[in-house]
């Protein structure tokens, strides 16, 4: 076994060599299929060293593991032998954990689990090149000779260029899937906000009508019992439009008069379903905030006046805004019991609405506090220094 330096590349290998760094450099920069791109590299690669077939492997989640991407001329029982191997098993594991190229005639570990016995007849050296990219192994790519005849170190040289394009390549292709991952859990999340703000104060105004609409039923009230029902009905209606709306769109719109309008409009809607009495003091709002920020700020108003509705047993809640040029302060207090983490009324939706406020709050730029209010109660307090919004964006 031997490992071979860096020498320098000669011209006589120059248009092959050059082709094949140019293909894996346009694959990188079109950012195609790395699958495909291994699929399509890997034969020149073979022809360009005189070698009768290769493979690549890549290192597996745990790190301990080479497992078979790619590969070109091996017999069939050799790839299913050769599909998951040790990472630190013979001529693979001294390249992989030595980082660096080995040439091996010595292929008894080879022989160990491979069993076809392809290795020491059709294949009598090997060699195994680490895909590598700022000092990590991703994995190697493996050519397999039939005679002793080696490359020459011009040819040594290249094959170890490619193996560190090939892992440039791996390592852009981990960084699209983890920030593929990060997307797909962020708009999961989002959905999960988006979901429980709008449907959890409707969902809980119909659970605390459906028993006064089954004791006018019982009672055989039907002035009530007609009131109740339709209160349930237009509760659903409200609900039903906003899935539909988060579905089609992903968020709830503000709408074009903007957040000051919506949230009195959001007053209005507690002021019909609840005996709590709800004052909205506006003492401004920024004329900056972006369409991001007042959906943010809308829904924290919403989260916190469920969390009065549902948790308080409040006899009144106020909504107070003060604002800036630039900033403002938000705060929705209540004089009942109120609903603080750690409290034993504190059920776990209210819990998980807690922390979607305090996300939103961090999304935006904001600070949120939920703090006992002076004289008893509850006070969720939102500051916030708020970006201008983009150039584009108008109010009708």
């Amino acid at each position: 076994m031997s490992t071979f330096p860096s020498p320098t590349v000669t011209d006589s290998t120059r248009p092959a060599g050059a082709e094949l760094l140019a293909q894996i450099a346009a694959g990188l920069a079109e950012g195609r299929d790395l699958r495909a791109l291994l699929d399509r590299l890997l034969e020149p690669i073979v022809a360009l060293a005189g070698a009768q077939a290769g493979a690549v492997r890549l290192l597996s989640e745990s790190g301990e593991r080479l497992q078979l991407a790619s590969v070109v001329g091996l017999p069939p029982a050799v790839q299913r032998s050769e599909t998951l191997v040790d990472r630190h098993c013979g001529v693979c594991g001294s390249a992989a954990d030595g980082h660096r190229v080995v040439w091996a005639s010595e292929l008894r570990g080879c022989m160990a689990h491979d069993g076809t016995g392809y290795f020491g007849s059709g294949c009598r050296r090997l060699l195994a090149v680490p895909l590598r990219h700022r000092g990590r192994v991703l994995g190697i790519y493996n050519l397999f000779f039939a005679d002793d005849v080696e490359p020459p170190p011009h040819v040594m040289a290249l094959l170890r260029s490619l193996g560190d394009l090939l892992g440039l390549a791996l390592d852009n292709a981990r960084l699209e899937a983890e920030s593929l991952r990060a997307t797909v859990m962020h708009e999961r999340q989002m959905m999960a906000a988006e979901i429980h703000d709008s449907m959890a104060q409707t969902l809980t105004f119909v659970k605390m009508r459906l028993p006064l609409l089954q004791d006018a039923l019982v009672e055989h009230d039907d002035t009530h019992a007609l009131k109740y029902l339709g209160d349930v009905r237009q509760a659903i209606g409200e609900a039903h439009a906003s899935l539909r709306e988060i579905v089609t769109e992903f968020r709830t719109r503000i709408g074009p008069r903007g957040l000051s309008n919506a949230l009195e409009a959001l007053v209005a809607r507690f002021r019909e379903r609840n005996a709590i009495e709800l004052s909205f003091v506006n003492r401004g709002l920024p004329l900056s905030l972006s369409t991001e920020v007042e959906t943010e700020v809308f829904h924290i108003v919403q989260e916190a006046l469920a969390n009065i509705e549902r948790h308080s047993q409040a006899r009144h809640a106020w909504l107070t805004i003060d604002g800036g040029p630039i900033g403002f302060e938000l705060r929705v207090e209540d004089d009942g019991i109120g609903a603080r983490v750690g409290d034993e009324q504190c059920d776990e939706g209210s819990h998980f609405g807690i922390g979607i406020m305090g996300e939103r709050a961090h999304r935006m730029g904001g600070e949120l506090a939920v703090l006992p209010r002076a004289g008893g109660g509850t006070q969720v307090r939102l500051s916030c220094h708020a970006p201008a919004p983009a150039p584009d964006r108008e109010r009708r």
